[in-house]
């Protein structure tokens, strides 16, 4: 690729890791390689052991620490691994081999402040001078101003009706995991 994008998938509704999940393997079967690293989540859903044993064009790394962040305020070490991952992350820019990088709920560190904004700047940046050719995807709710600004393309999922609110189905194998 000549120019690569920078895409952020946000919203409130279902399906913006998904899309991602998608769009990697699109890409991992036309033979591009790909990094994933996923802020916040420390649980391999089902979908992460299939990527690495089926596709080895994809890279993943999980930046989180055990339990949910939701519902609680964060800590020392959310903290530490979202910027451990942010590190990952510059480096899998730096290094020029992927064509696909996916940043999955990299929004949620920002909301979260586990990251900053000049560090996101300075991501974006550094892709932009090492990796310009490498498409860049960057997921989650709560996407800001200042980054929907930098991005080439935006898809906003809508919440429209969800089974978890209106009939309390709890995440299932293989659909929400």
């Amino acid at each position: 690729m000549n120019k690569g994008f920078v895409h952020i998938y946000t919203g409130n509704g279902k399906g913006k890791t998904t899309a991602a999940l998608g769009l990697a393997v699109r890409a991992a079967g036309a033979g591009m390689h790909v990094y994933i690293g996923q802020f916040i989540k420390s649980m391999e859903y089902h979908e992460i052991p299939m990527l690495r044993d089926r596709f080895p064009e994809i890279t993943v790394d999980l930046y989180g620490i055990e339990g949910c962040i939701i519902g609680r305020d964060p800590d020392g070490l959310d903290r530490k691994s979202a910027l451990s991952g942010l590190e990952k992350a510059e480096n899998a820019i730096s290094s020029s081999k992927y064509d696909l990088i996916i940043l999955d709920e990299m929004t949620i560190a920002l909301y979260f402040c586990l990251i900053s904004r000049d560090q996101v700047l300075h991501l974006l940046d550094l892709r932009q001078e090492k990796s310009p050719g490498t498409e860049l995807v960057i997921t989650g709710r709560y996407a800001p101003d200042y980054l929907l600004e930098r991005a080439d393309l935006i898809t906003e999922m809508k919440d429209v009706r969800h089974y978890y609110e209106t009939q309390g189905i709890e995440a299932r194998d293989g659909i929400e995991r």
